[in-house]
């Protein structure tokens, strides 16, 4: 193979990576108004926060997640009361399916956080099916410490990270 082959085969390999990505921009990127490009037009597929029926505003108006206090899994009364804001809102769209993802803050052991995260997804997981959701419709997972939002030794960024978030998407019991 000549050098014109391989080099035209080399830049169309990294044209179509360079494509792989379309949200590589992320809400800070072209648009950067939360997702909304020019004219309003939701470019981040999670709708308009606004429609009762679109993603953004389960996850904006309802609330995706529930905090923890330390070390604790149990759900607080602001958590239940999201929680019941989803599932009514899971009840009327029986389409969507869930994950619930447990995390923890920083501190304390990778394994122990793992099981920890479990534990908070298993109580949302838990409150959920208490409402009427179908337990086929949701999975859990948990990610420990490993996906924190905010990382910093400061107890107002341990809060935000000690969380359960719902995740939705399309396909019931997939």
């Amino acid at each position: 193979m000549t050098f014109l082959p391989k080099a035209l085969l080399i830049v169309a390999a990294l044209g179509l990576a360079a494509c792989n990505n379309p949200d590589r921009f992320g809400a800070g990127g072209p648009g950067a108004d939360g997702g909304m490009g020019a004219g309003g037009i939701d470019t981040t597929g999670l709708g308009d926060p606004n429609d009762p029926n679109s993603i953004a505003y389960f996850n904006q108006r309802i609330g995706d997640r529930v905090l923890f206090a330390v070390d604790q899994s149990t759900l607080s009364a602001e958590g239940r009361q999201v929680l019941v804001g989803q599932a009514g809102w899971l009840m009327s769209h029986p389409d969507y399916a869930i994950i619930i993802e447990g995390h923890a803050d920083e501190q304390g052991t990778r394994e122990y956080n793992l099981a920890l995260g479990a534990r908070r997804a298993a109580a949302v997981q838990d409150f959920l099916i208490s409402q009427g959701i179908a337990p086929s419709r949701m999975k859990t997972i948990s990610y420990g410490k490993e996906r924190p939002l905010e990382v910093c030794s400061d107890e107002t960024c341990y809060a935000k990270n000690r969380r359960a978030v719902t995740v939705l998407s399309m396909g019931a019991g997939a």
